[in-house]
């Protein structure tokens, strides 16, 4: 745990008990504060009375008392409207902020010289997140990993010079860190999400902005209009950017061309890897992350040799293009963290003949813009609340059924990949949905395709 001592002897209202929010209760008492936590939920709040948080009644408490207002992430900030605690707290002048706030002031007083990697943008994520985790950790390196990805920032291991923390930073977190500087910025990319929570895409880019603006080093994605005007507006004010494409090369920074990612120096073109056969890291998408990791490695001093040893042997994590099975010639691929039409296109690019399972609860902008990508999908089977828009947007391009619910979708998938003349068909859950229709979160829906695979696999003797 992460002592947040900022806030010693002062109250502290603390709304929002998911995971970050107990953590942050825990850690701003073990450094001293005196801390009342609330949430709309009464079982989160007994959740968080088993984990020793002390619990009140932020309703009816008078905000003038606090010196803050942490806000977990998941609480709306701005849109669609504050929530009630925000408002109470601005009424009272009392600032609102996150954990990754907290750790940020925490890590100014304890640890000036630990090194600090942010990695935003609406795609890709956990994976690059993870990926620079996993090298600099096979390059001998003390690394901590959390944030959005997992464990809360504040339940990492105490603050230290000489530790790496590779966070994974969300819009909302973002949001809510105003004094947050990492050494290295990562901004992967921008497409329209969380529109819900910002109103629009514009106000969405400008958060994620702040964490490029903010650090020591940029390491910004340049294949997006927004993305790109981050790094040319950085650029311009004369700090550093390192740019990276699976586009185009650039000067400086990291490119991905096909399957290579290559790294320029001057005339000279030096490739880092090919992805061509790596198990985890297929598309282009992956080549991107893969150069984003590239770059952020060779930023903090590793040399070639351990950061193509760490790509090499990188396993890649649940939900996201994670290979769950085989039967015979088919492969089952659960991509359940695709819950955006951006992120299925991903997944999609990535296999030649696809049995897509898809659908749940639908984002802005349905999935037209993945018709590019309709002649690789043999079929789709569509659940959860989308299945009839989704099978307006595909009728007469794509063969599709509306299987309903998972299980279905799966048998139905597999039954006809098994028959499929292809050479390696592929069933694929991407849904471009979120998950809370029909399953508790993303992690929820996969482990249910997982296990539904198994069964599968099982029943025919495999």
């Amino acid at each position: 745990m992460i002592q947040v001592t900022s806030f010693s002897g002062k109250r502290v209202a603390v709304f929002g008990l998911g995971s970050s929010g107990i953590a942050t209760a825990r850690a701003l008492a073990a450094g001293g504060a005196m801390v009342v936590a609330d949430d709309d939920g009464p079982q989160r709040i007994e959740e968080a009375r088993a984990a020793g948080v002390s619990v009140g009644d932020l309703a009816g408490a008078d905000f003038s008392d606090f010196a803050a207002l942490v806000l977990s992430p998941g609480i709306p900030l701005t849109h669609p409207e504050p929530h009630w605690a925000v408002l109470k707290a601005r009424r009272a002048g009392v600032p609102v902020i996150g954990d990754m706030e907290l750790f940020a002031r925490e890590r100014e007083v304890v640890a000036p010289n630990a090194r600090v990697l942010a990695i935003t943008g609406t795609n890709g994520k956990s994976t690059t997140t993870a990926l620079i985790a996993h090298i600099l950790r096979e390059a001998g390196l003390d690394v901590q990993i959390g944030g959005n990805i997992g464990t809360p920032v504040l339940a990492l291991k105490p603050l230290a010079n000489e530790r790496v923390y590779v966070l994974e930073c969300s819009s909302y977190q973002i949001d809510l860190a105003p004094s947050f500087r990492p050494t290295i910025a990562v901004q992967l990319n921008i497409s329209e999400d969380h529109l819900d929570r910002h109103g629009t895409i514009e106000n969405y880019a400008a958060v994620k902005e702040r964490l490029v603006a903010a650090a020591d080093i940029a390491v910004v994605g340049v294949d997006d209009a927004f993305s790109a005007a981050m790094a040319d507006r950085r650029e311009g004010a004369g700090r550093q950017v390192l740019r990276i494409s699976n586009q185009s090369a650039v000067p400086e920074g990291v490119w991905a061309v096909a399957t290579r990612v290559v790294e320029p120096r001057g005339r000279t073109q030096v490739v880092v890897a090919d992805l061509a056969k790596h198990p985890i890291l297929r598309g282009s998408h992956n080549a991107q992350n893969a150069a984003a990791a590239v770059a952020t490695s060779r930023a903090l001093g590793l040399g070639l040799d351990e950061v193509r040893r760490g790509l090499g042997s990188f396993p890649g994590l649940p939900h996201r293009l994670e290979p769950v099975g085989r039967l015979g010639k088919v492969l089952f691929v659960n991509d359940s963290k695709a819950t955006n039409a951006d992120a299925a296109g991903k997944a999609l690019a990535s296999f030649p003949r696809i049995f897509w399972i898809a659908g749940g609860k639908a984002k802005t902008g349905g999935i037209g813009a993945l018709e590019p990508y309709f002649p690789r999908i043999a079929a789709a089977y569509l659940i959860g609340a989308a299945a009839e828009e989704f099978a307006a947007t595909l009728d007469g391009k794509v063969p599709y059924a509306i299987a309903g619910t998972l299980d279905m979708a799966v048998r139905a998938a597999a039954a006809d990949a098994a028959e499929d003349v292809g050479a390696e068909p592929v069933v694929l859950l991407s849904p471009a949905c979120a998950s809370f229709d029909q399953f508790k979160n993303f992690e929820a829906r996969g482990d249910a395709f997982r296990a539904l695979v198994q069964d599968v696999i099982a029943a025919e003797g495999g």
